[in-house]
């Protein structure tokens, strides 16, 4: 009998689903792009090791987000207006490098204005099958976008009760887990929302708090807090003239919550209770994109823009922080667009035009730097002793984790990938223009 049990036991086991985690941002659990899972994917191909994939209606470079059976994602149905703009590749034919507009059109190419809606989808984490869609039509004067993405940029978030959504309309959502909707605002009512090259900073989710960076570099910029439950106002903080196309970050500091912002004007620190500004370091940047990460207390960020600086900051400080709070900085060598990821004691980075180059997070000393090629505009996720860069091109870099480059794999898909995947039951979401791919047995 003890055996016949045994063996019921061991044969549930095998069938058993694997334990799946959420991946309820764009930058996962923590929000720093790193995975608790094992047995993470090393090789695949359009035809080896897809679990399955699935058409999502429109066009959109917003990252998948995962909770439970569920994964969401958000298009742009219909062109909007889109024109050329500033280009990774530098001095020559950017298409042929791999950069192209949405859509996989030859950049400089000009969309013009379409009837415009936005779209959530849901799909079935296990098959892939679509559970529900939401569509909702785009509100006022279209805001101008770069050729490379649309108005559907900024990633959802979810708490497992609802799933927030925000647009470069100024339009948020909040549906609950079938997709009906909960409560929705359009943040015109505070004044034209409208930020040159498209609005790209996703929503955070802190408690039962949905947080908006909406520094649109006019007049009417300022973080907003909502409340997740009913879309009202908790707090609204006003910095004039301020810029980001940044997703701010939240961190802990003894027994208090920050919330750090990557500006145009530099990087700050503000309470998450009321907005209010409590430290900063000056640093003038141009297109300031990357988020910023934490680990053991630390901030490590990098500003963006062409080959700019990247730096570890101690958070808590008061005013000016530039000569008591950072630990360190280097001055140049930071990607474009892409986020820094650390792990396990080391920073990973990929450059704008595939310069890998890894450092030591206690003192910022380069381990090793190689070039592995492509174009990169998503921001690298890490787990299970691997880290991953994603190219425009479809093409997904593996490494193995550590001081000495070690590429385990290169992996292409014919489609074109700007954001960055979500990790959850062992399988990686990556999501094309147009299309979500679940990699992984």
């Amino acid at each position: 009998m003890r055996r016949s049990s045994l063996s019921v036991v061991l044969a549930l086991g095998l069938i058993a689903p694997m334990s799946a985690e959420n991946w309820p941002n764009w930058r996962g659990p923590a929000s720093t792009g790193v995975s608790k899972e094992s047995g993470l994917p090393v090789r695949w191909s359009d035809s080896e090791n897809i679990a399955w994939k699935a058409p999502i209606k429109g066009l959109g470079i917003s990252s998948p987000v995962v909770w439970g059976d569920s994964v969401f994602v958000t298009s742009q149905v219909g062109s909007g207006v889109a024109r050329s703009g500033p280009r990774l590749v530098q001095n020559e034919d950017a298409a042929g490098a791999g950069e192209r507009a949405l859509g996989g059109e030859a950049t400089g190419v000009t969309r013009g204005t379409a009837s415009t809606a936005f779209v959530v989808s849901a799909f079935d984490r296990g098959s892939g099958r679509k559970l529900w869609e939401y569509e909702t039509a785009a509100e006022g004067t279209l805001p101008e976008v770069h050729e490379k993405h649309n108005l559907a940029t900024p990633s959802p978030v979810t708490d497992g009760q609802r799933v927030y959504v925000w647009f470069g309309t100024g339009q948020i959502l909040a549906l609950d887990m079938s997709g009906k909707l909960v409560w929705k605002r359009n943040l015109t009512e505070y004044g034209p929302f409208n930020i040159n090259w498209g609005h790209g900073s996703s929503p955070v989710l802190h408690k039962d708090m949905v947080v908006l960076l909406c520094y649109t570099g006019g007049p009417a910029s300022y973080i907003l807090a909502l409340n997740s439950a009913d879309g009202t106002n908790k707090w609204k903080a006003d910095r004039q003239n301020a810029m980001s196309y940044s997703t701010p970050f939240v961190v802990e500091v003894a027994g208090a919550t920050e919330l750090i912002v990557n500006s145009g004007e530099g990087v700050s620190g503000h309470s998450l209770s009321n907005g209010e500004l409590l430290w900063y370091i000056n640093e003038t940047n141009r297109f300031p994109i990357p988020v910023a990460t934490q680990q053991d207390g630390i901030i490590f960020l990098s500003r963006g823009y062409r080959s700019g600086p990247y730096m570890a900051i101690r958070p808590g400080g008061k005013g000016n922080v530039e000569a008591s709070h950072v630990v360190w900085k280097v001055p140049t060598g930071a990607p474009y667009i892409s986020s820094i990821v650390q792990y396990d004691g080391l920073i990973y980075m990929i450059g704008d035009v595939g310069v890998a180059t890894v450092v030591d997070a206690k003192t910022g000393q380069r381990v090793w730097q190689e070039r592995i090629g492509g174009v990169y505009s998503a921001s690298p996720i890490a787990g299970d002793g691997k880290v991953y860069f994603f190219s425009e091109n479809g093409e997904t870099i593996v490494l193995s984790a550590g001081r000495a480059p070690d590429i385990l794999s290169r992996n292409k898909l014919n489609a074109r990938v700007l954001g960055s995947p979500a990790i959850s039951g062992g399988r990686m979401f990556i999501r094309s223009d147009n299309t979500l791919f679940a990699i992984g047995k």
